[in-house]
């Protein structure tokens, strides 16, 4: 499948170790910590930080399946990750007190999807005024609460 580039797209494959191979795939494989930043699993899905997060808290739910779009994945993984989205925005309530929430799935490249080969569900917690000139203008993201710390506390509030 053709992806279309971008700069995030490449960073990510670039910075990443197993160039080449699905990060969604090969992070499960890890024990779960700020290396391969996977806060919660259940049985047929995960939770997982995003690297380049567009605000603190943003999470993504991923199938243990490599499947690219929805219909081919199956019917209880789907519910699954339904009821996984659920519970993680539950936790992001409890957590960081957010104002709202992005919810959404970019299916193919074309849509936006930087790992379009592995559909996830990215869950982007906001607060009025969360977002300013930075990421227009200087192209760069200004987060309140470091990757790390993010993790941490996301990893415990699941327990």
């Amino acid at each position: 499948m053709e992806t279309l580039w971008s700069p995030w797209r490449m960073k990510y494959i670039t910075d990443y170790e197993n160039p080449g191979e699905c990060i969604f795939c090969t992070m499960p494989k890890k024990q779960d910590g700020p290396e391969n930043l996977i806060v919660h699993r259940e049985e047929h899905c995960f939770v997982i930080l995003n690297r380049f997060p567009y605000t603190t808290g943003h999470v993504m739910v991923v199938p243990f399946e490599h499947k690219s779009t929805l219909e081919a994945l199956a019917p209880v993984t789907r519910a699954a990750m339904m009821e996984l989205m659920t519970k993680t925005i539950e936790v992001m309530r409890r957590e960081y007190k957010p104002q709202g929430f992005n919810v959404g799935i970019n299916l193919g490249s074309a849509a936006g999807a930087g790992i379009a080969e592995h559909v996830h569900i990215h869950i982007v917690p906001r607060w009025v005024g969360d977002t300013n000139f930075m990421s227009t203008v200087g192209e760069t993201r200004v987060l309140p609460e470091e990757l790390e710390a993010t993790y941490q506390r996301l990893a415990k509030a699941w327990k």
